[in-house]
């Protein structure tokens, strides 16, 4: 299967009303390299919870920055990074979330990974979804 290059689905602003935009971004890309319906939900889900992951820890002691979704498609699969600019992946004893984000993006993809950002700020979660041996 070929590769595409890396494709900037959106560089938006860190706030909840982007967070749906950037879900459909995705879910638009992974359908046109053919994934299942299945595979359709289950980005649309990993998505929206890396990009509210974002909205909610990334910034939370200054204005909020941007998210950043990049997807591809390479070797039967389609991968995604959201990435942020924020403090990084940090424990908050005040988080307003119930801590399930993660483990649910774990389930629901193929692999993942939780990066540092470039320049030692922010993060980079990298998400893969397999894509049927048909697509």
């Amino acid at each position: 299967m070929s590769s595409a290059a890396p494709t900037v689905l959106a560089e938006v602003s860190a706030l909840p009303e982007n967070v749906a935009p950037l879900r459909r971004a995705a879910r638009s890309l992974a359908e046109r390299c053919g994934a299942s319906e299945r595979t359709l939900q289950d980005v649309t889900l990993a998505v929206s919870e890396a990009c509210t992951n974002v909205v909610i820890h990334a910034y939370s002691d200054e204005d909020p920055g941007t998210i950043a979704l990049v997807g591809e498609q390479m070797d039967g699969e389609v991968l995604f990074r959201v990435i942020d600019d924020g403090a990084g992946l940090t424990p908050r004893p005040d988080s307003p979330g119930m801590g399930l984000g993660l483990p649910l993006i774990a389930r629901l993809t193929e692999r993942f990974e939780v990066r540092p950002g470039r320049d030692g700020r922010g993060t980079e979660l990298c998400m893969a979804f397999r894509l049927d041996a048909a697509a």
